[in-house]
């Protein structure tokens, strides 16, 4: 028997979280995205009531949720909250970015000093994973930011783009290669804490949607920090450390080894599927209730057939993706590994949805669905980018392939 029900914990995060969205999101998300200021009320808010570390080990002063970041209770609060507004959503979600690679590849040393920020209720702490490079996109194995041991410290050069909270965070987790393009047997990551002689904020970017997250330039320029802020510990990639889980939950603290980054974007993509996933539904939900009132030759337009069938096509690609999400939600909780890519199969699935169903959203509403006094305008924009970052749709559909096509041979 396959049972979907939600346990009763999670049921109750799902119900808070929803009001959460219904009390302190949604009244100013518009607001938020006319100015493209990052949302500090908001904020302030879900880290007094713990939105901010639900996720995060009770070891460290977090919430202890089963699944952790990456497990299906995490995606069924952060669908509420991007029901609410996905940029709001993604700046809640990414005040514990940094956490994920520390949980996962860092050092119990480096766990204790850091996951408790991240933890502390009394003031919001953000993080910020730089990755992405204006020349390499991703072609993550092309990376040029560079790493240089100098004797008990490390010098880092280069520029990361499009990173969420760039130049923000108190946090940084900068990945690097020992020389330009070593590829992954070069690569190693690296804490730098917010202040960092080195490290600044290059162009803030102006974009379409999602513009209550901030997103940057992060500029590396003869950045020294202590030899312990690599990530797994200065010898990390000598030494052959096991990476631990996802959630930080085993494993042996050791370094990168020969993990990339990819390891981490297959688990840490299923959050943004959660909040296409919530997206999506927003439009959907608001569309029906639109089609229910809205008459035209002398009823209901949800009695057209060719409206009726659009919300039917969006409630069916709504469930679809909240399953592949899902199901990936239970593997990680039991810890099956995602070896078909099941993370990429629903971050692509998912950002596909949020895309179609707000445009078809908007499509019902006509005209007014193209007016600011309706919020799909704003959902449609906001959905795109879905189909864009953590990685773009056609490299996601390459990594399923790939993945599926080895299983063969």
């Amino acid at each position: 028997m396959v049972d979907l029900s939600l346990t009763r914990e999670q049921d109750e995060m799902r119900e808070f979280a929803r009001e959460f969205a219904r009390r302190e999101i949604r009244p100013v998300a518009a607001r938020y995205d006319r100015s493209g200021e990052m949302p500090w009320p908001v904020l302030e808010k879900a880290n007094e009531v713990g939105l901010l570390s639900f996720g995060l080990p009770e070891t460290y002063g977090g919430g202890g949720v089963p699944g952790g970041l990456v497990g299906l209770t995490n995606f069924v609060v952060m669908e509420e909250l991007a029901w609410g507004c996905a940029a709001i959503a993604t700046t809640i979600g990414s005040s514990i970015y940094a956490a994920g690679p520390i949980l996962a590849l860092g050092t119990e040393e480096q766990r204790r000093r850091y996951i408790p920020l991240f933890c502390d209720q009394s003031a919001v702490r953000l993080g910020a994973v730089c990755i992405t490079e204006p020349q390499g996109g991703s072609d993550v194995a092309a990376m040029r930011t560079t790493y240089t041991k100098d004797g008990d410290t490390y010098v880092l050069d280069g520029t990361k783009c499009f990173i969420t909270n760039g130049g923000i965070a108190d946090v940084h987790i900068v990945f690097a290669v020992d020389r330009p393009g070593a590829g992954w047997p070069g690569m190693a990551a690296f804490i730098v804490e917010k202040g960092t002689p080195g490290l600044d904020m290059g162009k803030v970017e102006e974009k379409l949607g999602v513009r209550a997250s901030h997103t940057a330039e992060v500029v590396l320029d003869g950045c020294r920090i202590p030899a312990e802020c690599r990530l797994g510990g200065s010898g990390s990639s000598d030494d052959g450390g096991v990476p631990a889980g996802p959630t930080g939950s085993t494993g042996s603290g050791g370094g990168l080894g020969g993990a990339n980054p990819l390891m981490l974007l297959q688990y840490s993509r299923l959050t943004y599927a959660a909040t296409a996933v919530g997206l999506a539904r927003a439009a959907y939900e608001y569309a029906l209730d639109y089609a229910c009132v809205r008459e035209s030759f002398g009823e209901p337009i949800v009695r057209h057939q060719a409206i009726a069938h659009k919300l039917a096509d969006m409630a069916m690609q709504v469930d679809a993706a909240r399953l592949l999400l899902w199901r990936a939600g239970w593997m990680v909780d039991t810890w099956h590994p995602l070896s078909r890519g099941e993370g990429s199969m629903a971050k692509c699935f998912a950002g596909d949805v949020a895309v179609s169903v707000t445009q078809e959203a908007l499509q019902i509403l006509g005209g007014h669905g193209y007016m600011r006094d309706h919020p799909l305008e704003k959902w449609y924009r906001d959905a795109k980018v879905y189909q864009i970052w953590e990685g773009t749709n056609e490299i996601q559909r390459g990594i399923v392939a790939r993945a599926i096509s080895s299983s063969r041979s």
